[in-house]
């Protein structure tokens, strides 16, 4: 199929829905070509908005952020170890280089949550303008599916008037 606007697709897609055959015994149900259906869905699922995509991106980068940030974490507290074995031998050096170390491990630790802050801010801003970008696209399909429940079935409003009136 070609790129269409979601719009268009649900135009089609309701087209098909009103154009279609209904079902033996039965005024509300209808038969469909599924593969043309289900193409147009895949269709407008491709085309809802890519934050969806990212979010997903940006949920997977932050766990490797977070393994990356520990991982350097380890590295530097090791690091800081070792150069603190290598200056036992003299105690003011010794209690420098351990001070130094702790520095390091606290700068790591600051790093780890500074990341994790900037990470989980990011995510939640992504997810947010998902969320807003999901709902609008929701309301669409609510209004156009109402609109064409109201195409296919005018006498549902007005069987619900006289009931209403009785």
């Amino acid at each position: 199929m070609n790129e269409h606007g979601i719009e268009e697709l649900i135009g089609t897609l309701y087209e098909m829905v009103q154009d279609a055959r209904s079902v033996p015994f039965s005024s509300d149900k209808c038969a469909v070509e599924r593969e043309k259906v289900l193409d147009l869905l895949d269709e407008i699922s491709n085309q809802l908005p890519g934050e969806l995509k990212q979010a997903k991106t940006i949920v997977d980068s932050r766990s490797e952020l977070i393994t990356n940030a520990k991982r350097e974490a380890e590295n530097i507290m090791k690091s800081a170890q070792a150069q603190a074995r290598q200056l036992v031998s003299q105690e003011a050096i010794y209690l420098e280089a351990k001070n130094q170390a702790n520095d390091m491990v606290r700068a790591a630790q600051d790093k780890i949550k500074e990341l994790k802050k900037v990470t989980n801010d990011y995510v939640d801003d992504s997810l947010r303008r998902t969320e807003e970008a999901v709902a609008e696209a929701l309301s669409e399909i609510r209004n156009s599916r109402s609109k064409f429940r109201a195409l296919v079935n005018p006498q549902a409003k007005n069987n619900s008037a006289i009931i209403e009136d009785v």
